[in-house]
């Protein structure tokens, strides 16, 4: 019988790490690389998408805490994923940390629900990517006609001509008679497979070359987040009045679960979780970092010290400058930015944000094939999703089979499908990586760890609490995919896994938990 609870020992975790040679991922990240990797990641849908919505759904103005709440919870799980990814640095993340802690089931679970996070991830930022880049164009003067537009969103989605600009139903003006206007009915979002098609073929030609150009990117970004932040800031010291109204009552009466009030809060966190899998993504990356017991730990805690700083500004500043009742949109920052007058503003936003988008699709699929690189090389998973190009040094296969699928997600289905289908994943991760320090410290003390979390059970507790607290308030259908999910994966675990695992084969029983 298969021992489900088999770990992988540190030591043959430690000689995968060392190895060279065409079969191996290059190790050629910087800190730089690594910190603008999580940046990458971490800005880009939370900012430009989910910002507003979580504002106008769960939380109003006091989507500022739940950023707060999101990244006090991140920080517990970032110390604990600092001392692993300095531990044992080789790809896989959660998966690899539990495996080595909790078992080959444990790590089976988390890896098989990080591959659904990381490809719905990408797919749901794909569609938002899609939508500024055909509403950065309108803005342009470029409309496209009744039949080019049937491929510029998902099928069964009615689209209406109303200023030059084709939107649903639930973006045109109030007052508007809808049933006038010219109308198609879409058929297939060739803009967001493309998107996914085009950065999947870039990471197939190599990491070095797919992290210069993020890095690149992400200073683009970060300025046009940072010229957002100057021009509302700036706008709203000249008229604090408007601050005043907007940000009153801070936290709106509670209107029923997780709407308003102090649930709406926490449901908020909840919602916007997933912008936070970036810092995850730069643990996926420690097999190619250069030296990751140095850099690993300075990649995850400085992206994520950036990017919540970022968050809490932005939500402060777009909830002062406009009601957070008008921000369930697609482009909640470039409303926040016409507020000020700044006509120019709305377009260099859009700008960012397709450049922005673009980078978190990039982290989101280059963390997901190296989940599949990891549990390949483990034997859980065929050989093809390990295998590596000898040129370009990168799980190409996998990246090919998994871009290739998620492309289809977005070109299909409507964000809110896709969006809804995420964040439980990461939250799950980080309670396993936490769980799985506070384990390896009790029964390893004596191993050499290049950065150690400090308070010790006190800080893996509070990250195992916090991400627990945050599933709670996540919604009905993300557990029931998730549920579904989890139900394929056992069963190509228990067909197909068990049967090729290498652990298994070298594993006896009896040394399980040791």
């Amino acid at each position: 019988m298969a021992n489900l609870f088999a770990i992988k020992p540190l030591s043959k975790l430690r000689q995968e790490a060392a190895e060279e040679g065409e079969h191996t991922l290059k190790r050629s990240l910087g800190p730089i690389n690594l910190i603008t990797l999580g940046v990458g990641a971490v800005i880009g849908a939370g900012i430009f998408v989910l910002t507003g919505q979580a504002a106008a759904l769960h939380a109003g103005p006091a989507i500022a805490l739940s950023f707060v709440l999101a990244g006090v919870t991140c920080a517990f799980a970032g110390l604990c994923y600092a001392e692993f990814a300095s531990l044992i640095p080789i790809a896989g993340s959660a998966y690899t940390y539990g495996y080595a802690t909790l078992g080959e089931l444990v790590a089976w679970v988390i890896g098989w629900c990080l591959c659904l996070e990381y490809a719905f991830g990408a797919a749901t930022v794909a569609s938002g990517w899609a939508g500024y880049f055909l509403s950065l164009i309108e803005q342009l003067g470029i409309t496209p006609s009744a039949s080019l537009a049937r491929f510029t969103t998902t099928y069964g989605n009615v689209i209406y001509l109303y200023d030059h600009r084709w939107m649903p139903k639930a973006s045109l003006p109030p007052g508007v008679d809808f049933t006038g206007l010219p109308h198609v009915t879409g058929l297939f979002n060739i803009v967001a497979f493309v998107a996914i098609a085009v950065v999947t073929m870039v990471l197939v030609i190599g990491i070095k070359e797919s992290a210069n150009l993020n890095s690149a990117i992400v200073f683009v970004k970060v300025g046009v987040v940072g010229i957002f932040l100057v021009l509302g800031i700036g706008y709203l010291l000249q008229h604090p009045d408007l601050a005043r109204m907007n940000w009153h009552p801070f936290i709106p009466p509670k209107q029923g679960p997780g709407q308003y009030g102090i649930s709406g809060i926490a449901a908020g966190a909840a919602s916007i979780f997933f912008a936070y899998i970036g810092f995850d993504a730069v643990s996926t990356a420690a097999q190619e970092a250069r030296n990751p017991q140095r850099d690993m730990p300075i990649g995850i805690l400085g992206s994520l010290v950036i990017c919540t700083i970022l968050y809490i500004a932005v939500s402060l500043t777009l909830t002062g400058l406009v009601s957070y009742k008008t921000l369930n949109v697609a482009e909640p920052v470039a409303i926040g930015i016409d507020a000020t007058g700044v006509r120019w503003g709305g377009i260099l936003v859009k700008i960012g944000a397709v450049f922005g988008l673009g980078t978190v699709m990039l982290v989101m699929l280059l963390g997901q094939s190296r989940v599949f690189y990891s549990m390949s090389r483990d034997g859980l998973l065929p050989k093809w999703a390990g295998a590596i190009h000898p040129k370009f040094r990168t799980p190409w296969i996998s990246n090919i089979v998994v871009g290739t699928i998620v492309a289809f997600l977005p070109a299909l289905l409507p964000i809110d499908k896709l969006s809804a289908m995420v964040n439980m994943g990461t939250l799950l991760a980080f309670a396993i990586v936490s769980a799985g320090v506070w384990i390896l410290r009790v029964r390893q003390p004596e191993l050499e760890r290049p950065f150690r979390t400090p308070l010790v059970p006190i800080v893996p507790i509070l990250g195992i609490a916090s991400a627990l607290y945050l599933i709670a308030s996540l919604p009905t259908l993300t557990w029931i995919v998730v549920s579904i999910w989890l139900v394929i994966g056992l069963i190509i675990y228990f067909t197909y896994s068990t049967k090729h695992s290498k652990v298994q084969k070298f594993t006896p029983a009896t040394t399980a938990g040791k």
